[in-house]
């Protein structure tokens, strides 16, 4: 029997090989009997089904326990992977943990953020992270990545580069209980009344999140199609001599700098643009939208336009964060 594949976009999607599992014993009995290519997903929220049926095997962790233990000035939290992100940052802001709320209200489960190093408001999900389970499924056991080993980068890690080779099953986080925070992205800071707590940044975030975002259960979204590219000091100087007002922002390594693909969307003249059903988000170039009936050659199509655009204009490619599969 068909079922659904959960995906935020919004596409016509399902499998006749659909598996639950909570544990590595139970995934690897599920792989015992599954056609391949293998497909795990969260709440689809960074897939782009190009056919309405996936031929081969989808996997879905539901696993969404957690458990705590202290430190010193710090907890480590282990979470199942099944997770919803957004309710992991809840109960470590309900605790007092510190570290995660400026990543409040971003779709997905545990397992995808550990795997696309999810990031916003000068935060990432990769640098909370104090270990990594997974089933290694061409070794056929679990096995446990430490940070070094994640290869974490800008929406990167091991887990990405490898294909769908490892599963996530639990991550484990390092929060601190040290109040900190990071107001400098988004403005936070003003819309922030008197002294900042974990409760008032998350609230802050959301609404600055809900200003100009679209909830994914109301307008099909896989939130940032592309991801801001980074280019050579050398390309960025040349380019800040002609758009002296384009945004830029350091990247982690010190090497190249990065822009905002929302505003070398915009700037390209993108804005306007759709293809059949499918359109740029009036509130923010970087969200391409299904406004209802859009299939994934119209989406596919859109992101190729604007791409040729952009490039046109900057001499700069964007890549999508968004997967096709």
């Amino acid at each position: 029997m068909a079922v659904r594949i959960p995906n935020t976009l919004g596409l016509e999607a399902c499998t006749d090989n659909w598996f639950e599992y909570t544990d590595s014993e139970q995934l690897e009995a599920c792989l015992a009997k599954a056609p391949k290519p293998w497909l795990p997903v969260g709440a689809g929220s960074n897939l782009l089904f190009s056919k309405p049926v996936f031929e081969g095997s989808v996997f879905r962790c539901t696993d969404t326990s957690w458990e705590v233990s202290r430190g010193n000035g710090y907890v480590r939290v282990r979470v199942g992977a099944g997770m919803r992100w957004d309710d992991f940052v809840a109960l470590c802001v309900e605790n007092g943990w510190y570290g995660a709320e400026n990543l409040s209200l971003i779709p997905g489960d545990v397992g995808a953020a550990a795997v696309q190093n999810i990031g916003a408001y000068g935060a990432e999900a990769g640098s909370l992270v104090s270990s990594v389970e997974v089933y290694d499924t061409v070794a056929g056991h679990p096995r446990v990545f430490f940070p070094d080993e994640c290869e974490y980068g800008y929406r990167s890690s091991v887990f990405k580069k490898s294909g769908k080779r490892y599963f996530v099953l639990k991550v484990v986080f390092k929060l601190s209980l040290v109040p900190s925070f990071s107001l400098e992205y988004g403005n936070l800071a003003a819309r922030i009344e008197g002294e900042p707590t974990l409760q008032k940044v998350r609230e802050a975030v959301i609404a600055t999140r809900q200003s100009k975002l679209p909830d994914p259960e109301v307008i099909g979204s896989a939130g940032s199609f592309f991801m801001n590219p980074v280019v050579s000091k050398k390309v960025f100087t040349a380019l800040q001599k002609k758009y002296p007002d384009m945004p830029h922002y350091p990247t982690a390594t010190g090497r190249g700098v990065k822009l905002s693909a929302g505003w070398l969307i915009d700037r390209s003249g993108c804005k306007d643009m759709s293809a059949g059903d499918a359109a740029v988000y009036e509130k923010h170039a970087l969200i391409l939208v299904n406004r209802g009936h859009a299939c994934a050659a119209d989406i596919i199509r859109l992101a190729d336009n604007i791409i040729k655009k952009v490039e046109e204009t900057f001499g700069v490619t964007l890549k999508p964060e968004v997967e096709t599969v």
